[in-house]
């Protein structure tokens, strides 16, 4: 290295570490002057899976990705997406987002991002690739676990703190899938048509949050496209909106293969090329990355005259600007990994985001108990692998069986599996610890759980999805809104013979059909809960944890209730002698419980629902000019959290709105007896709908309705109030 470069290098270094750093644009600007054009379309595109070049010369370190949003992922070869087969690589896995969207509490998202971020930290990782707050528009989605729910409010308020809580540690959130990726089936080649109300009511404000609230240093495209142009290179999203509109100086990320022009490219947003398959090599080659749609291309393309600089150093500036964020800015310290600390946060995320459905006659928690049936796969079976880019290498995981038997020492736990989903899943190299091969019929396994019942004081079904393909995975969704496996003949055959006592916990990502679910007592929605998920369970069977969390997503009868019935709205129409998929968000701003609540369709389980093992008593809504107040007290006997929700109805508009939405949330927790004062403060965000023709958010004059409520079906107070 030469001198010169080398002093540039250790200024650059040492103005970083700084407390008072200099300008760091000004800086960007020396170091941009210093490189050559072949270093500059270098940093653009991909070196490795996960990697992309720095400047050794100029002490510009590289860029390391990894996937999130649950864990840090093991580490894969240089070429290829299998494992490394490092053996200091096991991470702690942390609950899928929909648990932590379903605990309603801000600070457990800032606790998520920061024990995530000094877990990244440590393994030396840039950029985190997550997390993801994709609307969830139908319960089949394949990747529906990995986002935080059906609204839009919810997600924006919960992405904050988590962006914020990763990035506090040095390691940049890249939130996913800019946008509009609502399911995986086609998701190539598939192309939204959606009308703008909806996509700036609905699909943008949980990134527009992450961007202007939250400070997201990098966003990632999306694989689908919108108004026929792939969103890793759309026009509109990432040049109008993300840039334009929102001010967003990070890095755009295209999704792993999401690139397919490098003249769009170029012009409309992509920053950092990763994953494209190009001459057939659609796993990736030694030296197949100068083949990158921003790579040779681009520098034959500029050295030609067909393409100028100036997008090129607004792309290095970016990823200059994520350096000074990140890898030279070593105050962050070095991370930890795979802590008690780590484990507790895991635990407390998963114990706030579970469920209680249904607890008809008070039947949990589990007391007294002198034999215990455990019934299912999914008491045992491991569910931090597979299910795509999120599965993950863990130092380890608590099974549900493993829990309770711990947790209830005194009581027989007897075992059996109920169901079988096949063979034990795998992916990239990293396989289930227990081997789940089954000789029994369905039919001789349903059999032997109900003879396993006799006598027992709970009988609690550990069933649900996985994370295998067609059920909660990346790349296909599922195929039916039904239980899988024969579970629904497994659940019908224990009512009838433990009806009263029988417990079901359902461990998915999703809604799932339930036609049995009068029949049964008490329901769980267990999640996906990651390293600590047996012991969370525990938790709260046990009644050591009061269940606090609340649905982010409404359970439907049928899938037919919902919004998305129609083949055009999903799977989608494809053209006529084209590869495309035209799919229609008809259903416009009819996401979810808006559906639900505006159609008059009564579903199974209502977003915001959750029960406790304590009773909380709400006072009459009181509005004093646009701050609205409500008393809620604890009159139960053990101490427990509440989610107070608060929605707004719009009685007057001139377009069509939702019955109502959720404009506010506080969690509160009371001690038997206790009462608080919630406060919520109605801004005009709370009451605007966008005007598509106008291209601004409008408040229209005339009355509105605020509600607050345990629930969206369970208002226990509304208040009217003019808007003039």
């Amino acid at each position: 290295m030469k001198k010169q470069h080398l002093i540039f290098a250790m200024a650059v270094l040492v103005a970083a570490c700084s407390p008072k750093a200099p300008d760091i644009e000004k800086q960007i600007d020396d170091i941009l002057s210093q490189l050559t054009l072949e270093e500059k379309v270098a940093m653009v595109h991909a070196q490795s899976k996960f990697s992309s070049p720095g400047v050794p010369r100029l002490g510009i370190p590289e860029i390391w990705c990894t996937d999130g949003p649950h864990g840090v992922r093991a580490e894969v070869l240089w070429d290829k997406w299998s494992q490394a087969r490092w053996t200091n690589d096991s991470c702690t896995a942390y609950p899928a987002l929909t648990c932590l969207s379903a605990s309603f509490n801000p600070e457990m998202a800032r606790l998520y991002g920061e024990s995530i971020g000094e877990e990244a930290r440590y393994r030396k990782k840039t950029v985190l690739l997550g997390p993801g707050v994709n609307i969830y528009r139908h319960p089949l989605g394949g990747r529906n676990f990995e986002y935080m729910g059906e609204d839009p409010y919810l997600s924006a308020t919960m992405v904050v703190p988590y962006v914020q809580g990763v990035q506090s540690k040095g390691v940049a959130a890249c939130v996913k899938h800019f946008c509009l990726n609502n399911d995986e089936i086609n998701r190539h080649t598939v192309n939204v048509n959606v009308d703008d109300r909806t996509l700036y009511e609905i699909y943008l404000p949980a990134f527009k949050a992450a961007v202007t609230e939250g400070g997201a240093w990098s966003i990632m495209g999306a694989y689908n496209l919108y108004q026929d142009q792939h969103l890793c290179h759309n026009e509109r999203i990432l040049m109008d909106i993300l840039k334009g509109e929102w001010g967003f100086d990070g890095v755009v990320i295209s999704d792993w293969g999401g690139v397919h022009d490098t003249d769009e490219a170029v012009h409309n947003g992509m920053d950092l090329e990763y994953g494209t398959w190009t001459d057939g090599l659609t796993m990736g080659a030694t030296n197949a990355y100068d083949s990158y749609f921003l790579a040779k291309p681009y520098l034959d393309g500029i050295k030609s005259g067909k393409c100028g600089t100036e997008e090129l150093d607004d792309k290095v500036r970016r990823l200059l600007r994520l350096q000074f964020r990140t890898n030279l800015a070593e105050t962050y310290g070095h991370g930890r990994f795979v802590c008690p600390e780590h484990s507790e946060a895991a635990r407390r995320i998963a114990d706030e985001g579970i469920v209680l459905l249904k607890n008809d006659g008070g039947l949990l928690p589990v007391k007294d108990a002198e034999k215990i049936l455990v019934v299912g796969e999914n008491a045992f079976k491991m569910l931090t692998v597979g299910g795509g880019s999120s599965s993950l290498k863990v130092k380890y995981e608590v099974s549900p069986l493993e829990a309770l038997k711990a947790r209830f020492p005194e009581a027989e736990i007897v075992f059996e599996r109920g169901y079988s989903s096949g063979a034990a899943n795998a992916q990239d190299g990293i396989s289930a610890k227990f081997d789940i091969a089954e000789s029994r019929s369905a039919e001789q396994m349903v059999a032997d759980a109900v003879a396993a019942a006799d006598g027992a004081d709970y009988v609690i079904v550990f069933g649900g999805l996985n994370k295998n393909n067609f059920q909660d995975c990346e790349g296909v969704d599922r195929r039916q809104y039904g239980l899988p496996y024969g579970q629904d003949e497994l659940v019908e055959a224990l009512a009838k013979v433990a009806g009263d006592r029988l417990v079901f916990v359902n461990i998915s990502g999703n809604a799932v059909a339930m036609p049995w679910a009068d029949k049964v007592p008490a329901i769980v929605q267990g999640w996906y809960l990651g390293s600590e998920a047996g012991n969370a369970l525990a938790d709260v069977l046990s009644g050591d944890v009061n269940p606090s969390g609340k649905l982010p997503f409404t359970f439907p009868v049928a899938m037919e209730d919902g919004p998305v019935f129609m083949e055009e709205q999903y799977p989608g129409i494809q053209r006529e002698g084209e590869k495309i998929i035209d799919e229609y968000y008809s259903e416009g701003v009819l996401v979810g419980y808006r559906w639900y609540d505006t159609k008059g369709v009564k579903p199974m389980f209502a977003f915001g629902r959750g029960l406790s093992y304590t009773s909380f008593e709400y006072g009459e809504a009181v509005l004093k000019g646009r701050k609205l107040s409500v008393s809620v007290k604890n009159t139960g006997k053990v101490a427990g959290a509440e989610v107070v929700q608060l929605y707004i109805s719009d009685s007057e508009a001139s377009v069509e709105r939702p019955s109502k939405e959720l404009k506010g949330f506080r969690k509160v927790f009371l001690q038997p007896g206790e009462s608080r004062t919630v406060s919520f403060d109605i801004t005009d965000d709370a009451l605007s709908f966008f005007d598509a023709d106008a291209h601004k958010w409008v408040v229209e004059p005339g009355e509105f309705v605020a509600h607050v409520g345990s629930a969206s079906d369970d208002i226990r107070s509304s208040v009217k109030f003019n808007v003039k």
